[in-house]
């Protein structure tokens, strides 16, 4: 006859050895750079699907200049402008803030 061990009152539960029982997933910047890549990829066709909707053609003038582009390659340009303002500012600001680190040192 075998008998189940029935626990106490006051008696703490011991840790089970069951791996599925605690199912914590190790966070790495591996999964993360994955993780990146697949949204990156899915922006990248969301935004081909994009310009290949808008092919109609749009006249643009800067400082003389006169192109004809599709409105697609247009708002393309017009992000990656707009980023590469946004780094360039950004890059300058983190510059001054080391500098101010590296004088408070």
């Amino acid at each position: 006859m075998t008998t189940d061990a029935v626990p106490t009152a006051g008696s703490e539960p011991t840790p089970s050895t069951d791996k599925s029982s605690n199912p914590r997933v190790l966070k790495t910047r591996a999964g993360y750079a994955w993780i990146g890549l697949v949204i990156a990829a899915i922006l990248g066709i969301v935004l081909l699907i994009f310009i290949l909707q808008n092919l109609d053609q749009a006249q643009v003038s800067l400082f003389g200049w006169n192109w004809n582009l599709p409105i697609g390659v247009l708002v393309l340009l017009s992000v990656i402008s707009g980023a590469l303002v946004t780094a360039l500012v950004g890059g300058y600001r983190i510059l001054q803030l080391r500098r101010a680190a590296k004088k408070n040192l």
